[in-house]
């Protein structure tokens, strides 16, 4: 790999410990492409600045932890996100949120994670050099491309980056951190399928004042939720189907709410990207990265309606917060 050097001997690989940047593969979705990249981009975006990367640079999602990477060669890393995780270097505690300095022969580990959250980042100077698939770095989990020969890290692999000048030592302040939680508020907007023509008004109310529970079955293809029966405000899916979930297949929108029958399930990065179920609602881009914290099998959702002002908003603040001006220098 010309002007890569070595940087990371996997030890130990991890439930899922993927390659990722951001935002992955935008574009290819007529062709059966969702992007991929990071569940939560927030805290991916965190990591590449804290190290001197653009946001966007190839760089690991590891989720669950119980990852242990031997270091080859002089670089800095950052890792953020659930806490609980761990991460040892050398078996000393390493905080998260900050730039560290690692050499030749360090070990980097993560037992499992305890959270809240599910998912932590690691970034490395320079990035991570993976081959360009489709104008993308990312591991497509569904398609099997991207990242390392479109897989998860096995034991053995070496892991590439690109050399740099060390970056300026940084630290995220305690407030611009996400908030991490096991009880969440996730933003989301109406529709597109939803009342007065797919669900009752009632219906879109019991959505937003309900508590809904992570299934263990969730994945980067989709968090499903615990069912539901919803009123619907039509007897079947007419020519769709029977079911009055059932539409014409048409295509999904990333964060989109997707109602199988009674069962809601939020698209992922590797999600479908057509189908024909209702979206009853989506979830705005800024409060896509919860998703990517939420444990299956224990933490809880609850949605609130924001008007487009709002999402708006709100994802000003996430940019605010991934740029390295805003941090401590150590």
């Amino acid at each position: 790999m010309t002007g890569t050097h070595a940087v990371f001997d996997v030890v130990s690989p991890g439930l899922q410990t993927l390659v990722q940047d951001y935002p992955g593969r935008r574009g290819l979705q007529s062709k059966g492409f969702f992007p991929a990249g990071p569940m939560d981009h927030l805290s991916f975006r965190i990591a590449n600045s804290l190290v001197g990367n653009d946001p966007g640079a190839a760089a690991l999602e590891i989720p669950m932890g119980r990852l242990t990477l031997r270091v080859l060669a002089e670089t800095s890393i950052a890792v953020t996100g659930a806490e609980g995780s761990g991460i040892t270097l050398n078996r000393a505690p390493v905080p998260l949120w900050e730039t560290v300095p690692v050499v030749p022969g360090d070990e980097i580990a993560c037992s499992i994670i305890k959270g809240p959250g599910f998912r932590v980042y690691l970034a490395v100077a320079g990035g991570i050099d993976v081959p360009v698939v489709l104008g993308s770095r990312a591991t497509y989990t569904m398609g099997g491309i991207g990242g390392v020969e479109g897989r998860a890290l096995t034991k053995g692999d070496v892991l590439h980056g690109y050399p740099g000048p060390s970056p300026t030592r940084l630290r995220v302040p305690t407030s611009l951190r996400p908030g991490l939680a096991n009880d969440w508020e996730v933003e989301v907007m109406r529709g597109p399928h939803a009342d007065p023509d797919f669900l009752t008004e009632q219906d879109w109310k019991d959505l937003l004042a309900s508590n809904w529970k992570v299934d263990l079955n969730s994945n980067r293809v989709g968090t499903r939720l615990n069912a539901r029966r919803f009123q619907w405000a039509r007897p079947s899916g007419g020519v769709a189907g029977g079911h009055p979930s059932n539409v014409l297949d048409g295509s999904y929108p990333i964060g989109g709410i997707n109602t199988n029958g009674d069962v809601p399930v939020i698209l992922g990065p590797d999600g479908p990207t057509a189908g024909g179920f209702t979206v009853i609602g989506t979830v705005v881009q800024a409060g896509l990265w919860k998703i990517g914290q939420l444990r299956p099998g224990r933490d809880t959702i609850r949605f609130r309606e924001v008007p487009l002002e709002e999402a708006l908003a709100l994802s000003a603040r996430i940019d605010y917060t991934t740029d390295p001006r805003h941090y401590e220098e150590l």
